[in-house]
């Protein structure tokens, strides 16, 4: 059971999409970190959130800022939860939305579509 916690991104902060909304609306505003993958994140993201599929993560860790909050983002939670995880190992400042963009639409929260 703890490796399924640890697979699914727990003993990582999260916050709520409400709270990220909140942030959102704030300054100063968190860096938005969507790990899906393009397809996903056409079809809707948060507006001004960053793509970097999970697998590619590793390799683009350079490009993310080390002095700004980074809330990782995906469809359920679980893969921005590895995320996190991945980024606070190397001492980015990192948490999880839970549930995800289904709680960001569940929340009735706006999403952009396309791929910018």
């Amino acid at each position: 059971m703890n490796f399924l916690k640890q697979l699914m991104g727990g003993g990582v902060p999260s916050v709520t999409a409400r709270e990220v909304q909140e942030k959102l609306d704030a300054n100063p505003k968190p860096y938005i970190l969507d790990v899906r993958h393009p397809g996903e994140f056409g079809a809707g993201h948060i507006s001004g959130a960053t793509l970097i599929p999970l697998n590619e993560l590793s390799k683009k860790m350079s490009k993310l800022p080390r002095n700004r909050e980074i809330i990782c983002v995906c469809r359920s939670g679980a893969r921005s939860g590895m995320a996190a995880r991945q980024l606070i190992a190397q001492g980015f400042t990192a948490s999880n939305m839970s549930g995800g963009m289904l709680a960001w639409e569940r929340s009735q929260l706006p999403t952009k579509k396309g791929s910018k």
